[in-house]
């Protein structure tokens, strides 16, 4: 007997296919690229914790190459604690006494078989069904005395002296994870206490790492207002970073080393919630993510439109012809004017188009072009990409002595008033326009001076 899906899981499971489908070139994209993942014993403790060693399993087995690096303050607090031993903070860093060291190798030991237990997992009904993990970690880490600072001697706590690359690239090739700590060791011998962030960094800007992640305890870096911040510069970091130097250092911590990796070659660094279930994967597979990422790169930017583009151009297109809110246009027509489209790309996908068609002028015209085509992606036309591409050609008129644009439509005259155009008539358009114009079609004409 066959059973038939109900609308609810059919709709579900057209839903995963559709995502399955777009997930695949993220997938290609990352398949042998090396990723930096740091996350604190916050997130160690979390619920959610199972879940991310889950995805971190997944990543694995779709080719990534994955160094881990973790912390350990809460555990490191609650063995001092239960020692009554004292171990002063200064300068928001923990000045590690001989005495201390013992609690810091003990929360740091616990973490890692911790960690290397749940990566073990191949327990039936579970998402590591099968799974076979081999976790690596070892003296990779060489440190050096943080020192004195400020007249504090900060005994046993350190810094990142230098990161053993090849052993670890060793290993990666071998397709073990890598598994670091807040440790490092001297040339003495000796164990030094560093910060999980700095090794994180490090051994990303060391291994050329194609992304350093940050599981933190908020989902990425909001603005203001409380709204997320999808993608920013190093060089816009600075006054975020003086924010949280005092409210929230975790942060402040992550945006420094965020900007030192992504100033000295990893081209991306992601900034994640480890509360958020997913976030590795839809921050990855996804085209917006779920975080905030930070590059030096043009993650997407306006720019003149090529032949391989016209594919992605008719697919945004399309539908708003068919709903007669742009005129038709044949593959052909745009191969012919494919150098008068700017586009908006994003991982392959055109997110936004228009044109400029400069219009032939008698004597005494003024020099003139209309934009035409503009269009949008329906998941983007709250963001500010329409404007972007028009400022784009704008600019790209004055550099062709255009002085006058003009814009001919039937539905968006509000967006047009608001970016500067003001309403015309057909007897304002040039004569060789004005022989062309579309009565039928009946569409309103607005003019900007340049």
């Amino acid at each position: 007997m066959q059973i038939s899906e109900t609308g609810t899981e059919q709709s579900t499971t057209q839903e995963y296919v559709h995502w399955f489908r777009h997930s695949a070139p993220y997938i290609n994209a990352h398949r042998g690229k090396t990723f930096v993942l740091m996350f604190g014993g916050e997130a160690v403790r979390h619920p959610n914790f199972q879940h991310i060693i889950h995805d971190i399993a997944l990543l694995h087995s779709l080719g990534i190459r994955l160094i881990l690096v973790h912390g350990a303050r809460p555990q490191i607090n609650d063995n001092l604690k239960e020692k009554a031993i004292q171990s002063p903070i200064h300068i928001n860093r923990r000045v590690t006494t001989r005495e201390s060291l013992g609690c810091v190798m003990n929360a740091v030991g616990s973490i890692r078989l911790e960690i290397e237990a749940l990566l073990s997992m191949g327990l039936a009904n579970s998402p590591m069904y099968g799974a076979r993990i081999d976790v690596v970690s070892g003296n990779f880490v060489t440190a050096k005395p943080y020192g004195i600072r400020d007249g504090i001697d900060f005994q046993l706590t350190g810094e990142v002296r230098s990161i053993d690359t090849q052993a670890i690239q060793r290993h990666l090739e071998n397709y073990n994870i890598v598994l670091l700590g807040p440790t490092g060791y001297s040339t003495t011998g000796e164990v030094f206490n560093l910060l999980a962030e700095e090794v994180a960094t490090k051994t990303a800007i060391s291994l050329k790492a194609d992304k350093l992640i940050f599981l933190g305890n908020q989902q990425g870096l909001l603005d203001e207002h409380g709204h997320l911040l999808r993608e920013i510069t190093p060089h816009q970091l600075d006054q975020h970073i003086e924010k949280f130097q005092d409210s929230n250092f975790e942060i402040a911590l992550h945006l420094y080393n965020a900007k030192q990796a992504s100033l000295n070659g990893v081209n991306r660094v992601h900034l994640l919630s480890y509360a958020y279930d997913g976030a590795l994967i839809e921050e990855l597979f996804t085209r917006d993510g779920t975080g905030t990422m930070i590059t030096d790169a043009h993650y997407e930017e306006v720019r003149t439109a090529n032949i391989q583009d016209v594919g992605g151009l008719i697919t945004l297109l399309r539908p708003l012809e068919d709903e007669g809110i742009l005129v038709y246009r044949s593959r052909e027509r745009l191969e012919n004017e494919i150098e008068q489209f700017a586009v908006i790309e994003r991982d392959g996908m055109i997110l936004a188009c228009a044109a400029l068609y400069p219009i032939p002028a008698s004597i005494n015209e003024v020099k003139s072009a209309e934009i035409a085509c503009v269009a949008v992606h329906p998941h983007y036309r709250k963001s500010n990409r329409g404007g972007q591409i028009m400022h784009f050609l704008e600019e790209k008129a004055r550099s062709l002595g255009i002085q006058q644009l003009f814009v001919l439509t039937t539905r968006t005259a509000h967006w047009f008033l608001e970016n500067g155009f003001t309403k015309a008539s057909v007897d304002d358009l040039p004569e060789a326009r004005q022989a062309l114009y579309n009565y039928q079609r009946n569409s309103l004409v607005f003019k900007k001076m340049i």
